[in-house]
Formats: C-alpha cells, structure tokens, sequence
C-alpha cells in the first residue's frame, strides 16, 4: 500500500489484489487500517468476516497492541508477517555524501532495463510474503520485478551507473523506483549497500514523493553507493518542487534503516503485517 493510503483516515475496507491473486493463485485481499483512522477494532472484524478470500493481507498500526489476540478469534489462522516502518526526510535536509566522478546519475530508465538489477538487489529479501506458507517465494521475487517496470514505464526511476557504462541494464549499480501515475505500492523494500530496500503518485499535491523499490545491485555493495542513491532521488524531488520523501521497509531489515538515519531519514510510523489464512488450507502439506 502507498504512503497515502497508510497515514490517510479512511475506514478500513477489504479490497481485491489482482497482481497477488494472479502471481499466487489464489484469491488474495488486503486490508489497511490508515494510521488516523481511530482505535475501534470493530469496522476490521467486519471486513475480515465478509471476506471470502483465500487470504487477507492486514496491515494496521503499531499501536493496536491488542488486537493481535482479536484476530485469533475470527475463524482464520492469523500468521504474523512483520512490521512495516515508515522513514521521512524534508527534502534539502538530507546528509548527501561528496559527489563521485565515477557514478552519473540516469533517470528514467527504459523498463526492460529494470528487471536484471531488481531481481539481483532481491535475491535474498526476506518481505512479508515469505511468511506465508501457501506462498511461494520465487513468485514473491516475480512480483517485485513486476512492480518495478509497472514504474519504470511510467517514468518513476531513478539509477547510479558507472560513467562509462552503456546505456543498458548491464551498467546499473543502485536503482530507486517511484510511485508513478497510476501504481500503487505494496510496502517498501530497502536494500542498501550492505543489502537495500525501500515502498502512490510520485510528486503528489501535498509535494510528497515515495520511494518503492531502493537498493545496490550485489556485485557492488560495500562501495557506499546507497547515500548516493538516496541523494539522487533528493534532488530528483526537489527539482519538481517537493517538500518530502518517504521509504518504508520490514522491521526486520535494520540496516537501511540506519542508512536512512545516518542520511537524515526520522522514523514516522509502524504498522503491523498480519496474514490471515482459511484454516482449512493450512491443513494439508506445507512447503
């Protein structure tokens, strides 16, 4: 789900997801609980009892500590799937390193230039989606290839490369996606130098832009590249007038996050990340 949709304050509803459904095959729906949406547990039982999908993503706010043992009780097998941190920087306050005559900046990329280095910086992550055993991991890494074209093709990417590079896939050393026209996030995924990660519109009304998809390709990490990305994404937002960008990763992956402090990045919001599973699925083998 997109930064609007997390912090917004709308009522919590079940909605299809047809790229989860497709990639997984099953009926797949996610519920978001907005962050100013209020503490009633009461409009997330009834989404949760009028569904009829296989399974109900559910991300909702940190701070509902008690609701986990609410979900126990609503005929499904609640699987908890991590957190969801949300980091935000005033645009023109980050800590960019020196410029480096070895990298170029090049934005945007065509989006058959994407999947190679998003499928490498993935590899190894370890996003809600594997905490799932009806899911299939590979399928997950499918969807993050999938979700960074859906950008790159509506001009939402952004990437280091060697300065002698070709303009090819082959060359990209870091690539942030955005939220373009019409995408939607699905939670931010950070893997920065030593890893990465990062998850709307790119420059909304309110001069917000959202990173998606950040990270070093594996070959070349340890180079202190991410910081430059992280810079590259900065400027890109200030130059159209931007007031602010936001990230979100897993809780679990505390080494961008302090790539994000050390750049200037403040945590903002926590949610949790809770799959909710018929029953009778989990019953036969797992994988």
């Amino acid at each position: 789900m997109s930064w609007w949709e997390m912090t917004g304050n709308g009522t919590p509803r079940a909605v299809e997801s047809p790229f989860d459904s497709a990639r997984f095959g099953r009926p797949v729906q996610r519920l978001t609980v907005p962050a100013g949406s209020g503490p009633s547990f009461g409009p997330v039982r009834e989404a949760v009892l009028g569904s009829a999908a296989d399974v109900i993503v559910l991300r909702y706010p940190a701070g509902h500590v008690g609701w986990f043992a609410e979900l126990t009780s609503l005929g499904r097998t609640a699987v908890f799937a991590d957190s969801l941190a949300y980091w935000r920087l005033r645009a023109g306050r980050g800590r960019a390193p020196e410029p480096r005559a070895d990298l170029r900046v090049v934005g945007p990329l065509p989006a058959d230039a994407v999947p190679g280095p998003v499928c490498d910086i993935f590899a190894a992550y370890r996003s809600h989606y594997t905490a799932n055993p009806l899911f299939d991991a590979g399928a997950a890494l499918e969807g993050y290839r999938e979700w960074a074209v859906r950008s790159a093709a509506s001009g939402g990417c952004v990437a280091l490369r060697e300065r002698d590079a070709h303009d090819d896939g082959s060359g990209v050393l870091a690539l942030a996606t955005l939220a373009g026209d019409g995408i939607t996030g699905g939670g931010g995924h950070e893997v920065a130098d030593d890893g990465g990660t990062g998850g709307g519109k790119d420059e909304d009304s309110a001069g917000v832009t959202e990173i998606l998809l950040a990270g070093v390709v594996s070959r070349a990490r340890g180079r202190g590249l991410y910081g430059h990305l992280l810079a590259a994404v900065e400027e890109r937002a200030l130059a159209r007038g931007g007031r602010e960008v936001v990230i979100s990763t897993q809780g679990h992956n505390t080494g961008v996050q302090r790539a994000w402090a050390r750049y200037g990045f403040e945590p903002v919001h926590t949610f949790l990340t809770v799959h909710l599973i018929r029953s009778r699925l989990l019953r036969g083998p797992r994988r």
